[in-house]
């Protein structure tokens, strides 16, 4: 299979949000985003921890969006369908086109966190890696301390298959972490 060679729908709706891939542009509502949410963020994004422009994260975006192309990496962005407003980011990453597999990340402004939107994202992404990308895995990796993000796997039918013991450096501490590995298959 040739990954480049694929067609798939770039944007993909829920019942409240459109999901869509990044887009030239997108750096100036995801940097705003970032600094809105920086306090949550930080405990667990390494990219939190940067002293990023909003040029700098525009860059990122740009850089992304070359990545989606040769579908090394699809970056996500989620919007309320109703106001359009940018509340979030999503994706398929760490992918293994042979098999295929892919890990689900994520992150919220949190000015929408708490109202089931990441479940809701989440839910459709895992739907949509299984029914256009042909997944038979798709995986979703989190710090067992993250409440928040350990909730969202456990809450969609996603098995604990286990805790990796120091198979992480902690973005804060700098120390060694586990990893909770959630997954469904097909």
């Amino acid at each position: 299979m040739k990954p480049l060679l694929l067609e798939f729908p770039e944007e993909f709706t829920t019942e409240r949000l459109i999901i869509r891939k990044p887009l030239p542009g997108d750096g100036k509502f995801v940097y705003e985003a970032i600094q809105a949410s920086l306090n949550e963020l930080k405990p667990w994004m390494a990219f939190a921890h940067m002293n990023q422009t909003e040029q700098d994260v525009e860059a990122n975006i740009r850089d992304s969006i070359a990545k989606f192309i040769t579908r090394e990496d699809l970056r996500l962005h989620l919007f309320n369908k109703e106001t359009g407003e940018f509340i979030g980011s999503s994706g398929l990453h760490r992918i293994n086109w042979d098999i295929p597999k892919f890990e689900i990340g994520y992150w919220i402004d949190t000015r929408f966190s708490g109202r089931g939107y990441i479940t809701e994202s989440t839910e459709a992404i895992t739907k949509f890696a299984f029914t256009e990308l042909n997944a038979k895995r798709v995986e979703i990796r989190c710090d067992p301390r993250n409440t928040k993000s350990r909730a969202i796997p456990e809450k969609l039918g996603f098995t604990l298959e286990g805790i990796l013991k120091n198979e992480g450096i902690s973005v804060e501490s700098k120390e060694p972490r586990d990893i909770c590995v959630f997954a469904k298959t097909k």
